[in-house]
């Protein structure tokens, strides 16, 4: 099973903030998430989470993502996403995630 473990870091990359992701994406990560959205909204342009280091991502996971979504969306803040595995890919495609944020092959691509 996927480790439990979730860690959400706020980095100022030159043409976005970052939200780096670490571990795993369920309902234990919705206030680190929260929070590290919050952070980066104090920084100016377009949000982008990187996904490089998520192991995991549950159903209650893809609700935690759909709430970031719509605090981004009630600010008008464009929010993108890297570091997708092909699965997490289709996922956000199925699930309509990707209608939401614009989906980036890797950090290059986003910025």
């Amino acid at each position: 099973m996927a480790d439990e473990e979730f860690e959400a870091t706020v980095r100022v990359a030159e043409k976005a903030t970052v939200i780096e992701l670490v571990g795993t994406v369920n309902r234990a990560a919705k206030d680190a998430m929260e929070d590290a959205y919050r952070e980066a909204t104090g920084t100016s342009g377009r949000i982008l989470l990187d996904f490089n280091e998520v192991d995991y991502i549950n159903s209650t996971g893809i609700a935690v993502i759909v709430g970031v979504l719509a605090m981004a969306r009630a600010e008008n803040r464009d929010v993108g996403a890297y570091g997708l595995t092909d699965h997490y890919k289709e996922v956000f495609e199925i699930t309509r995630l990707a209608d939401f944020m614009h989906i980036y092959e890797d950090a290059a691509t986003a910025n």
